[in-house]
């Protein structure tokens, strides 16, 4: 996956918007003011860190050693960090930012969510 792709990806979803809270290399993907996803664009490896639920996370880290590790600079229970241009398929980067996405709008308040899409 490419930057580009990645960028697209996150600002797919509905009230998606990045945000550079941190600094001008950290893009920040948001949802209704909660984040998602966290990733520098412009470093190599491409990396993306994304929200997880925390039994997931560790079955996600154990099937993909070194590709899926804990979050880096966030609670490492419920984030992973993501290689998103390594050997990883495209598709399963993708899934893993759109259940990132929808663990974070599953938080929202229920009058929140109903604006979005998803229920």
């Amino acid at each position: 996956m490419t930057p580009e792709d990645l960028r697209a990806l996150c600002l797919s979803f509905d009230a998606a918007v990045e945000d550079f809270p941190f600094n001008p290399e950290t893009s920040v993907f948001k949802v209704l003011g909660k984040v998602f996803a966290l990733t520098a664009l412009d470093e190599r490896p491409l990396t993306v860190s994304l929200k997880c639920d925390p039994e997931d996370a560790i079955r996600l880290r154990a099937e993909h050693p070194g590709l899926i590790v804990p979050g880096r600079h966030l609670n490492k229970r419920h984030w992973n960090t993501v290689t998103a241009d390594g050997d990883l398929p495209d598709g399963l980067v993708r899934e893993l930012v759109e259940d990132s996405y929808d663990l974070v709008v599953a938080g929202l308040p229920r009058a929140e969510r109903l604006r979005l899409d998803r229920p």
